[in-house]
């Protein structure tokens, strides 16, 4: 499983971890049912601490993405994507109200935000 860290970046690297497995059961690249590297091959591999691959296991389980089996391992669970998607679609409208407001506040043009929102888009393929 390829996760890639950045020491410079702001985010926890437990964070960072997390996001990227989810992302991976989100999209299917792991699916249901499939075991996960352990806590110490994974710090091991991620030249890490077993300390922050625990606690990413230990969010991604409190998230419902993951599930421990007492001595068997750390398994995908089934998740449902329709209420991951409308989780994410909260997120996202929380976000974007900020936006608006401060869009508002400082007078900016929807076109103009329409014209970032495309560029970051496709900055992100």
């Amino acid at each position: 499983m390829e996760i890639i860290i950045s020491n410079s970046s702001n985010v926890p690297i437990y964070e960072q971890i997390k996001e990227q497995i989810k992302s991976k059961i989100i999209t299917n690249e792991l699916k249901t049912g499939e075991l996960l590297p352990s806590i110490r091959a994974l710090a091991h591999d991620l030249i890490c601490s077993v300390i922050t691959t625990k606690k990413a296991y230990e969010v991604l389980e409190q998230e419902g993405y993951v599930k421990t089996v007492p001595a068997k391992g750390i398994y995908v669970t089934n998740i449902n994507l329709e209420i991951v998607k409308e989780e994410q679609l909260k997120k996202m409208e929380r976000l974007l109200d900020e936006v608006v407001v401060l869009s508002k506040m400082y007078n900016i043009k929807r076109e103009d935000i329409d014209n970032i929102l495309d560029i970051l888009y496709e900055e992100s393929k």
